[in-house]
């Protein structure tokens, strides 16, 4: 059955209140037609509980905007939704993917995650080509798909919003990596489900890193708004010395916006719950609003937290990662580079869910809490302990 407006509903209850479904719910095509964003194909959801959300088809499938009964949940950066074609890669050293960060999620990879690296490109078998030249975060965030589908399933009387498509991130004489991509939410609900494949359709031996930089605004974010997760142990602090506590902001509860706040991100190793799940959310009491993000550990081993509480740039990351945060040559050394051979592929499942009211709230958080405690000091100290992720092969 479905929900809506505080009664259960029948697919032929639904069918006698409207003249189409998309009176209350639905999925719509449209394109953004003024400044950077003119030209960018975007699916507009509504579930019908207020839950509004947009999928930009010609930015890898990514969310652009959440909001909640009229309430923000996905941050707008400066930047805006800006048109691929705008994007330059190799610029600004690498940083130039800043120009284009923007949204409720912002994917990394597939080849390359955090900050530049020249990686040794002997595996492409191509003399020319010896090294492969990454900038920050990866190519796919800005990637057009080939969009293969949208619409509403109705099995029974529970009624699916889909999206799905394909983006390929492939060059001749190197990688030829695929995201196979299916966004769903059922009507009458507040949750969005990810389902990624990354697949190697090339033939050459390929790393694949992979990460979503999850990015929450205010009202959500907003001084007294609470960081809960089930951490063991506060793994690394950009920051930590002697300015750890230097700017004031912690990360368990999050201040207002700041003038000249240099970015701040941790490593939290999380502890899964019995059927391997790791739920992460930032809530807002006073506003009754919350945003929790469900993950795999298996999927996903590591998880970071990004703090930018720049005036006028005010966000929070939530960033599941396939690797630790110092990046692809420590990954290297430690053998945990993901390498898919022809055909290989690796699976990533998401729940995104926005908690609506203070019942929702406390119910996450006593779910986070009955999973481990997390260090009850804004500033715990960092251990160094970096996890051995099994599973991984050394390049041959």
């Amino acid at each position: 059955m479905v929900e809506l407006f505080g009664r259960r509903m029948s697919r032929r209850d639904v069918a006698a209140h409207c003249g189409a479904l998309s009176q209350f719910a639905g999925v719509r095509l449209m394109t953004l037609g003024d400044g950077v964003e003119r030209g960018i194909r975007m699916l507009e959801f509504r579930t019908g509980t207020g839950l509004r959300f947009t999928v930009l088809v010609d930015r890898a499938l990514d969310i652009a905007d959440c909001e909640h009964k009229g309430r923000a949940v996905g941050w707008n950066s400066p930047a805006g939704f800006r048109h691929p074609g705008l994007h330059d890669y190799e610029g600004e050293g690498g940083l130039s993917w800043l120009r284009s960060f923007s949204g409720l999620i912002v994917t990394c990879g597939l080849d390359h995650i955090l900050f530049m690296d020249d990686d040794d490109a002997t595996h492409y078998v191509y003399g020319p080509r010896e090294t492969v030249s990454s900038s920050l975060h990866g190519r796919i965030g800005t990637i057009p798909a080939r969009l293969t589908g949208y619409g509403e399933r109705w099995d029974g009387d529970e009624c699916t919003l889909w999206c799905e498509g394909v983006v390929q991130q492939s060059t001749v004489f190197g990688e030829d990596l695929h995201l196979i991509r299916r966004i769903e939410a059922r009507v009458g609900s507040d949750e969005i489900r990810l389902h990624d494949r990354v697949v190697n359709h090339g033939f050459y031996r390929t790393p694949h890193m992979y990460c979503y930089h999850i990015n929450v605004g205010h009202p959500v974010l907003a001084e007294g708004s609470r960081y809960l997760a089930p951490i063991g142990e506060t793994v690394w602090a950009a920051h930590a010395g002697d300015d750890y506590r230097g700017q004031g902001a912690g990360y368990r509860t999050l201040p207002a916006p700041q003038m000249n706040f240099h970015e701040q991100v941790w490593q939290h190793e999380m502890v899964a719950d019995a059927a391997g799940e790791v739920p992460v959310a930032l809530v807002n009491d006073a506003a009754g609003l919350g945003f929790e993000v469900v993950t795999r550990k298996e999927q996903f081993p590591c998880q970071y937290q990004w703090q930018n509480l720049q005036s006028g740039q005010y966000a929070m990351g939530i960033e599941p990662s396939t690797n630790h945060v110092l990046g692809k040559p420590f990954a290297r050394e430690r053998g945990e580079l993901i390498w898919l051979e022809h055909g290989d592929e690796r699976r990533y499942d998401t729940v995104l869910r926005v908690l609506d009211g203070g019942e929702a709230i406390a119910a996450c958080e006593r779910r986070i809490r009955a999973i481990s405690p997390q260090p009850d000091t804004d500033y715990p100290e960092p251990t160094g302990d970096y996890r051995p992720i099994a599973g991984r092969e050394a390049r041959a």
